[in-house]
């Protein structure tokens, strides 16, 4: 069962690094290991936010898999409350996937901490074992694909 947790300091606003995470349509464009991804559903709910049913389809050597997902984008709220995306399983090869990112504001103004958590399991015992082999470096470079599109993106600071 691979699970990570990493809190990572960005030049960039919670706002920004928010958007940048809540836009799954563009990580085929620069997502390692994931080769497309399809929105299905669309909508606010009742709180505000934005609720997501998207697929994504992930490649990794001989490894490919589809699966589906409930991503809930939470805006900044009005008592202070950092922006922050849900991401939750809902059909496919996993057993039960949870994945979360939080923007909180730095030290520094815009600048953010991210607390990013993600934990899986495959249904698989063969996909489970060879994606354990290589978890930390695949989440490693999932992360750096993120800090790497902010730059691209807002730009280069630092």
């Amino acid at each position: 069962m691979p699970m990570h947790a990493e809190k990572r300091v960005l030049p960039y606003s919670p706002e920004q690094m928010f958007e940048l995470v809540r836009d799954v349509e563009k990580y085929p464009d620069f997502l390692p290991w994931c080769y497309a991804l399809r929105v299905r559903k669309r909508e606010i709910n009742e709180a505000g936010e934005e609720v997501l049913l998207s697929d994504m389809a992930i490649g990794f050597k001989v490894f490919r898999e589809r699966f589906t997902t409930r991503v809930v984008s939470v805006p900044a709220g009005p008592d202070g409350a950092s922006p922050r995306i849900d991401v939750s399983y809902t059909n496919g090869p996993f057993k039960f996937l949870n994945n979360h990112w939080i923007f909180n504001p730095g030290t520094q103004a815009d600048e953010t901490e991210i607390d990013f958590f993600v934990d899986f399991e495959f249904r698989s015992k063969i996909l489970d074992k060879a994606i354990g082999m290589v978890f930390n470096e695949a989440v490693y470079k999932m992360v750096n694909a993120f800090e790497t599109r902010a730059a691209a993106v807002y730009g280069s600071k630092g």
